[in-house]
């Protein structure tokens, strides 16, 4: 297969960052190509949390593993300054067979970094070498890599284990890269910005019997097709069209033979909002319509509600201070200062639960020839490593200043 390189469509103006992060911009271009090749699914980041140790620790991190499996925390302080900023990468990869073509394509069939997490990684990595080697500041900065954010909850079982008591921090910042936005820019939106996700796990129990009998039958898999169509009502009937609500039937499994009518049919949903009343309200509708569909057809639903992801909610004082950070560092023309929220959901959001912070997005392209996060041929563009790594300079420079 050939080498396959996206147009982003876009040439990054000039950066503004200084000589040291200039100085090791193809090194870190290097790492993170080498981060894609060596792929690694959630709670199984050996190599990638080996890799990120051992850098942290070069640079004169204090480290710390055994959280949440693959977790690393790495700590420098300087000054006497109390505050503590923490800024957050993810590590895991993708169950994606890889389809770019490229040279450092995935060693790992299956598995690929098909989200950018690899240059979410590196990003922190640029930024915690020049703030440990270059950058004065006066404080805290905590650096936490965490595993398992793709439908693991990584970050909820680090809070779980602890990892807040243990390792505090006053705010806390996330970044992730966004296809379809322009090359490098930077995005910020106070409130709710990244739905919530929860999972519904359906089994509908009938009567099976012999698909030429269906009278002596209670069809489960025609329970099934009412409740997939009637699920539909909920969002066009109970949520205000001023509300974002999707529900989305992701999977449906019965039977094996298509002249036997099966005992039972399961269904896996995915249910999302940007509201928590719309996410309680479609919650309770839900489960009423199921049961009330699966009665009408003489069968028995029973209905497993699990809420993965919560709503993902910036705090405002925290989204103000780091768009302005990104606005006094880049002007007007590179930041985006109230842009869209997003459907798809954010572990990230565990973390803005416990402490006030902000979560970002930087642009990683747009264009026809630019794929969306999660497809097989999808590629972190590599030329906004050193303006993810310049944000997170600029952002500590400005919550841990020094001392006039």
């Amino acid at each position: 297969m050939g080498s396959r390189r996206q147009d982003y469509g876009r040439t990054l103006p000039m950066l503004h960052v200084d000589q040291p992060l200039q100085s090791i911009e193809a090194q870190m271009r290097e790492l993170r190509q080498r981060i894609h090749s060596h792929p690694e699914l959630g709670y199984q980041e050996y190599l990638t949390s080996d890799l990120v140790a051992e850098r942290l620790q070069q640079w004169g991190y204090e480290v710390h593993r055994g959280i949440a499996e693959t977790a690393v925390i790495g700590t420098l302080k300087k000054g006497t300054g109390s505050k503590v900023l923490g800024l957050r990468a993810d590590m895991d990869a993708l169950p994606i067979l890889e389809k770019t073509g490229l040279p450092y394509a995935s060693q790992v069939p299956g598995k690929m970094h098909a989200c950018g997490h690899d240059g979410h990684t590196t990003m922190l990595l640029a930024a915690a070498q020049v703030l440990a080697e270059h950058t004065p500041f006066d404080g805290t900065l905590r650096l936490i890599f965490q595993p398992a954010e793709e439908g693991l909850a990584g970050a909820r079982r680090m809070i779980q284990e602890g990892v807040l008591e243990q390792f505090p921090c006053d705010a806390l910042f996330a970044m992730h890269n966004m296809p379809g936005y322009p090359a490098g820019k930077l995005g910020f939106r106070a409130g709710a910005f990244m739905a919530s996700a929860d999972q519904v796990k359906v089994t509908i129990h009938g009567q099976g019997g012999h698909g030429a009998m269906p009278h002596q039958c209670v069809d489960p898999v025609v329970v099934c097709a009412s409740i997939i169509l009637a699920l539909q009502t909920i969002v066009a009937r109970n949520v205000s069209p001023q509300q974002m609500a999707v529900i989305t039937v992701g999977a449906i499994t019965a039977g094996k033979a298509s002249n036997v009518i099966p005992d039972s049919a399961d269904m896996l949903i995915s249910v999302r909002a940007l509201d928590n009343a719309v996410r309680d309200h479609l919650e309770a509708r839900i489960k009423h319509l199921i049961h009330a569909q699966a009665d009408a057809f003489g069968a028995r639903a029973e209905v497993h509600y699990s809420s993965d992801y919560p709503l993902l909610l910036n705090h405002p004082g925290m989204t103000e201070f780091a768009t302005q950070v990104a606005l006094d560092w880049l002007g007007e023309e590179e930041v985006l200062t109230d842009i869209a929220p997003f459907n798809g959901s954010e572990d990230f959001a565990w973390f803005l639960r416990e402490r006030p912070g902000c979560y970002l997005i930087i642009g990683n392209g747009e264009g026809e020839k630019t794929c969306m996060i999660h497809d097989p041929r999808y590629d972190f563009n590599d030329d906004i490593l050193m303006r993810g790594a310049g944000y997170w300079i600029k952002l500590t420079e400005a919550y841990l200043p020094l001392r006039g």
